[in-house]
This record gives structure tokens, C-alpha cells and sequence, in this order.
């Protein structure tokens, strides 16, 4: 669908609301709501490198790169020192929105939460009936695992006991809850992108579940090339139907392509508006 070819965003936004009531499509969750609450934690990628810089002098090639700033740390210090930092920067809770509790309400099969201060995991605290699917960074474990499964209270378990749970939440990206598993470096993710094209990084029950499932992009920016080879990787092979709530006139060429090239069409409409509407139904 080409982005010339604009949709009427309040009706759409309609049939979105009720398409997530139907448990029709999967909301891919982005930094984006949390950051209307502002809260302490680095809610986008260049915050975090800004974050990072305040902590270890970075040089200028990893100025204002999150993934590059990880690395360099990583390569000159340690992978415990990248995970301390990570760590320190979502220490101070993040509050789910009342979007984000609005969805754990919904008993969605999947839900994807793509950045890492576990405020999708913390709005699901109170049901039992739910797993979470994490990558995992492979630095240093010694095995050939990809990612974990945790339950409701945080312990690990098996893809088989995940996919007994009606509700999966999966945070590709890793999350700060319950174990501090983060992909950040460039390294954590050059392995991952080496092998995602064949979907070996992406656990099967979330393959499953999104079969014959829109999406549902929101809180999300996609300015970045990791960011739009993850999207796209996590939505293939599935259904037909995909949106974006985004503001059109800030997108970058690239996410703009992005957009036109994967058929998600974009509902132009400020992100709190947006939110309030789908709550509201």
C-alpha cells in the first residue's frame, strides 16, 4: 500500500480496535507509550547510547549509536560491564501505561514488547495464564540457545509449558525482568542477523501464533536498519493485514519505504489520541 494512498485514520483506528478485541492482530509494542509518561529510563536508542556516554568515553564513530556504544564497551571493558549498564539504566521501574494494562486484559495469543524495561511484563503481574519467550544474548553462555522461556513468576521453563499458556509475550530484544538478558552490541546482533533470515532465532510457538495474524505497530520508530530487519523478520509468513500508528510528517524516507514496501498502512494520528481510542474501543 503506498503511503500516497491515505486511509481516514479515525475509521481505521475503529476497525483496529476492534480487530485487537478479536484477538486479530498482535501488538508490537514500542518504546514510544512509555515515553509519553516520561520516565527515568532511556526510552529510545539514541538515549541509551546518551546514557551510555555519560558512563564511559565513547569515541565518536559510537557517539549516539546505542548498538556501537555497547560494543565498544563490551570490546574494552566487558560483557558484565555492558550488562551492569544496562541494568542501571532501567533500574528505576518503568510504570506500564494504562495502554499496556489495557492489552494484558485482552488474552491475546502473542504479544511483542521490542524494547527492554519489562513494562509489558509487568502490566501481565496478576494473571497465571501467561509465558514469556526473551532473546538472549549469546556472549559468553556456551550454549547454542537463542532465547528463554520464564513464567509468570520469572522462573524458567520449557517451549512446551510456554505454549500450554494461552498468552505469550515476546521481547526479542531481551528485557530488564526477569534476568537481565539484553541484545545490545553489535556483535549480539550481527549473530542474530546471520541467521534470522531463516527464522532460527525466533522461537517456533511465536511463528505459530502470528500465522494468519495482523500487526498491529504502536510506540514504535523504525529510523533504524536493525529495528526494520527485526519488524520484518517477526511479522513474515504472516497474516495480511498490518498497522502503524505514526506521524507522517516525521518519518524518515526509510521508515516511510519501510511502511510501503511491507504493506503496513499507516494511521496518522497523534500517539496519546491514538491510545485513548483504542482503550476506549
Amino acid at each position: 500500500m503506498s503511503l500516497d494512498l491515505l486511509i481516514d485514520p479515525a475509521e481505521t483506528l475503529a476497525d483496529v480496535s476492534q480487530a485487537l478485541r478479536a484477538s486479530k492482530l498482535v501488538p508490537y509494542i514500542g518504546p514510544g507509550i512509555s515515553a509519553l509518561g516520561d520516565p527515568a529510563a532511556p526510552m529510545t536508542p539514541e538515549a541509551l547510547a546518551e546514557f551510555f556516554g555519560t558512563k564511559v568515553a565513547l569515541p565518536r564513530r559510537a557517539r549516539g549509536n546505542a548498538w556501537a556504544s555497547a560494543q565498544h564497551i563490551e570490546s574494552y571493558k566487558h560483557r558484565n560491564t555492558v550488562t551492569a549498564l544496562m541494568t542501571e539504566a532501567f533500574a528505576t521501574p518503568v510504570v506500564p501505561s494504562a495502554f499496556h494494562r489495557y492489552v494484558a486484559a485482552l488474552d491475546l495469543p502473542l504479544i511483542i514488547d521490542s524494547w527492554y524495561g519489562s513494562e509489558m511484563r509487568m502490566a501481565l503481574e496478576g494473571r497465571i495464564d501467561w509465558a514469556e519467550a526473551q532473546g538472549i544474548t549469546r556472549a559468553g553462555i556456551g550454549e547454542d540457545c537463542w532465547f528463554r522461556f520464564y513464567n509468570d513468576r520469572g522462573g524458567v521453563i520449557t517451549a512446551t509449558e510456554a505454549a500450554a499458556q494461552p498468552t505469550l509475550l515476546y521481547t526479542p530484544h531481551g528485557s530488564t525482568l526477569p534476568a537481565h538478558n539484553f541484545l545490545i552490541s553489535d556483535a549480539d546482533y550481527v549473530e542474530v542477523l546471520t541467521e534470522i533470515d531463516i527464522q532460527t532465532p525466533i522461537p517456533e510457538i511465536v511463528r505459530q501464533r502470528r500465522t494468519g495474524m495482523g500487526f498491529l505497530f504502536i510506540g514504535c520508530r523504525f529510523h533504524d536498519q536493525l529495528l526494520r530487519s527485526y519488524a520484518r523478520q517477526i511479522k513474515k509468513r504472516s497474516g495480511e493485514h498490518h498497522y502503524a500508528v505514526v506521524d507522517l510528517a516525521s518519518l524518515t524516507r526509510n521508515e516511510r519505504r519501510f511502511l510501503d514496501e511491507h504493506g503496513i498502512a499507516p494511521i496518522d494520528m497523534d500517539l496519546a489520541e491514538a491510545l485513548e481510542r483504542l482503550i476506549a474501543g
